[in-house]
């Protein structure tokens, strides 16, 4: 009988237990939806900088020149739009041409 009232009075390392687990589970999820959130952030950032790099223009030319004795023709470049380059500069928008799907897969 003494030992049942040792065992029921003794509860010292069952709160501990308990309370590491609750606050390690609540970390663990916390960690969790902090790099889902990063990811998706970090996916928008290097959309932003693929966007602001394709919209640098890149068209150069030169004039011909004449000389005494020779002379040299002129030349251009003009830089188009690729397939998927946004007309619109949209501070809200998701990036150009870049989609993250992840497929649905069967539990089990």
């Amino acid at each position: 009988m003494n030992m049942l009232t040792n065992f029921w009075n003794d509860e010292a390392g069952f709160v501990v237990s308990s309370e590491l687990v609750l606050i390690g589970t609540i970390l663990v999820l916390g960690v969790v939806v902090g790099l889902a959130t990063v990811r998706d952030q970090v996916v928008q950032e290097l959309g932003d900088l693929a966007l602001a790099i394709s919209n640098i223009n890149q068209s150069y030319s030169f004039s011909g020149v004449t000389g005494h004795t020779s002379s040299t023709a002129g030349s251009i470049y003009i830089d188009l739009l690729d397939f998927c380059d946004a007309a619109t500069d949209n501070v809200a928008a998701e990036p150009a041409c870049i989609s993250v799907t992840i497929p649905a897969s069967a539990e089990g």
